[in-house]
């Protein structure tokens, strides 16, 4: 197994996914990347008070600042790629910012005038953050973009994730410890991260985390026995699979099929028995609501059934 080191220079960052852009780097499936990224806007400096622009990584940005794409050698269409998130420890300093946008969301919360901005200093040591504001939280850092490119040819935004090949999935469970399995989308995987959030709660509700500097140590494996054909992930927090759509029903009604998919399996019982298992066990999330497409994520629990 070889270690590699990717940092946030020119060259080794996009804003869009392209299955055509040259690899920032290329692994050997079973290697290690350690993966240092700027914020989702790539920020090169931190900001000195809440909402201040500072110099960015691209000058007008299309998406998230991304490092990547990493090409695992031998990927192809058809096989799975295991992204296992071994560390992610974010940077000394993030943002949130709510009501930035015109959306159904915000208009329901009475947000229609300027963005609120907050400014943390983040203690990875004590797991905490603190805003400008004087309020503390734990942290519990991972990436919200881990994701492959479309097969289509061009430039794809970032923004909305994509049952095939994940991308801005933004699922808080994704933590150390956790793997997350993407259907290979084009030949080579060529894998995006970044993304960092040091602390999100289930529906992303201002749009945006505690965004962060991160540094996130993956392992990069090809896999030919996946429990499930399409996007799922085995985290400390249990099983879980995820369903997208700009409709929040079909979203969830996809993160459910799946699991029950998974739950025939792991149980050897059909359909409707795991579907009747799944209704005493199973948690529907709601992933985020901030990214076009919104996302729920079923969640099987450890120990749920025995």
């Amino acid at each position: 197994m070889t270690v590699h080191d990717l940092r946030p220079e020119p060259g080794l960052t996009t804003d869009v996914f392209d299955r055509d852009a040259p690899p920032a780097l290329t692994v050997d499936p079973g290697d290690t990347v350690v993966v240092r990224t700027l914020d989702a806007s790539g920020y090169l400096q931190r900001q000195r008070t809440p909402g201040e622009r500072r110099s960015t990584m691209f000058d007008e940005r299309r998406g998230h600042c991304l490092a990547g794409p990493i090409e695992v050698r031998g990927a192809e269409p058809g096989d799975v790629l295991a992204v296992r998130v071994v560390s992610a420890r974010p940077g000394d300093w993030g943002w949130t910012v709510a009501g930035a946008k015109d959306n159904a969301v915000n208009r329901a919360l009475g947000l229609t005038g300027a963005p609120s901005w907050l400014l943390w200093e983040i203690d990875a040591g004590a797991g905490t953050a603190t805003s400008d504001r004087g309020h503390t939280v734990r942290i519990a850092p991972f990436l919200g973009v881990i994701g492959l490119p479309p097969e289509e040819p061009g430039q794809h935004s970032t923004i909305p994730p994509r049952s095939a090949g994940g991308g801005n999935i933004d699922c808080r469970d994704l933590t150390a410890g956790a793997t997350l399995f993407l259907p290979v989308t084009v030949p080579g995987a060529l894998l995006h991260l970044g993304d960092g959030h040091a602390a999100q709660g289930d529906g992303e509700v201002s749009g945006t985390a505690i965004e962060c500097p991160m540094t996130t140590e993956v392992t990069l494996d090809l896999v030919t026995d996946a429990p499930l054909p399409g996007l799922h992930a085995v985290t400390p927090h249990g099983r879980i699979t995820f369903g997208f759509d700009a409709d929040l029903n079909a979203a969830m009604a996809e993160a459910l099929a799946a699991m029950v998919t998974w739950m025939q399996r792991l149980y050897d019982v059909d359909r409707g028995t795991a579907t009747a298992l799944a209704s005493s066990v199973v948690n529907l999330r709601v992933t985020q609501v901030a990214n076009e497409t919104w996302g729920v994520h079923a969640v099987l629990a450890p120990g749920a059934i025995t």
